[in-house]
């Protein structure tokens, strides 16, 4: 009998995807699990929320079952299933937001058995915390390339070496203190191509028009590259194939991105958001800018490109650092915790 539910009712692979995904991929080791909406690459294949329902019913001897959630409608699902269904299940919410929730998340909250934190300051928003266990990195599927030079030829992107930013194209991800950044650097380094990885909503068109009028003045719409969102199967590949990966958003509750960068043996640059700061370990793996500028960023990026033994050491501390704090293996052995509190 399935013991563990973890849900995906989000038909978009965003960051929150990711990190469902790399859990999944451990828990099913120690698990008979059910994963319970969209598909999740390298997961078992999903059943609808009925199905999750029915089989619930039934703990198998145990006296519950496991239901673990990510995101409102989901909390939402399993309140419905536990309080009105009345079915013999208990739920546990990942908080990795670092302000406070609106009024309805807090209800939902509220309602939850356990609440797993990401980082202390996301504790600090929210009641019924178990445990504070960072996100963590598939760090078997990450993994540095052993000839970048050719992983990013293979590519087709030109040039020699690839810089990127991976998310959705809008403000508060800083896709546009990214741009400000490459229109300073890619001038002094004739031989590199940024890539931006992501797609832009309805709502944020005229924004993306106006970064591309910006880079077609500056004449680097051949070098500033906006492929679309990467399939997530293909994004390890491409990310092992950079050189940098820069990330500067306004606002980041968690940011998986440094992390995949780190795993790949990328170093990163990123504004002082999410838990990028402890990413970066001092300078170790990667280099905080606090304002996220485009001065201090396009400074940072061609200093440390322009010293490939300072990058060559990143690159390797970075990898190494992913593997001993931030593996999705970590990840999945603190949320285990927290189930065998539950069941205790």
């Amino acid at each position: 009998m399935p013991d563990l539910f973890v849900t995906n009712l989000n038909p978009r692979f965003t960051g929150v995807s990711a990190t469902a995904a790399n859990v999944i991929r451990q828990q099913m080791k120690d698990h008979d699990l059910r994963l319970v909406g969209h598909p999740l690459p390298g997961c078992p294949k999903p059943i609808s929320v009925a199905e999750a329902r029915h089989l619930s019913r039934d703990a198998g001897g145990a006296p519950f079952v496991i239901w673990h959630v990510r995101r409102n409608p989901e909390m939402r699902a399993a309140i419905w299933a536990r309080d009105v269904l009345r079915l013999p299940i208990r739920i546990v919410f990942t908080s990795a937001a670092q302000r406070r929730h609106s009024a309805y998340p807090r209800w939902l909250i509220s309602r939850m058995d356990a609440v797993v934190a990401t980082t202390d300051k996301a504790a600090e928003f929210v009641p019924h915390v178990r445990a504070v266990v960072p996100h963590g990195v598939d760090t078997d599927l990450f993994t540095p390339a052993t000839n970048r030079h050719a992983a990013w030829n293979a590519l087709g992107y030109g040039g020699r070496i690839g810089i990127a930013t991976v998310g959705r194209i809008r403000p508060e991800k800083g896709t546009d203190r990214f741009v400000d950044a490459m229109l300073r650097l890619l001038p002094d380094l004739p031989g590199a191509v940024a890539l931006i990885l992501g797609r832009a909503a309805r709502e944020h068109q005229a924004f993306l028009g106006g970064l591309q009028r910006r880079i077609a003045a500056a004449g680097l719409t051949d070098r500033i590259l906006f492929p679309g969102e990467i399939p997530a199967a293909d994004l390890p590949a491409l990310m092992r194939s950079l050189s940098l990966v820069v990330q500067l958003p306004r606002y980041e509750g968690y940011g998986m991105v440094p992390l995949e960068a780190m795993a790949s043996g990328v170093p990163f640059i990123g504004s002082d958001a999410g838990y990028y700061r402890a990413f970066s370990d001092r300078g170790r793996a990667g280099l905080i800018v606090a304002e996220g500028g485009a001065a201090e960023t396009a400074d940072a990026a061609r200093a440390l490109l322009g010293d490939g033994e300072r990058h060559a050491a990143l690159s390797q501390t970075a990898r190494e650092i992913a593997l001993a704090r931030f593996s999705s293996a970590a990840e999945a052995e603190g949320i285990e915790r927290v189930y065998r509190e539950l069941l205790a």
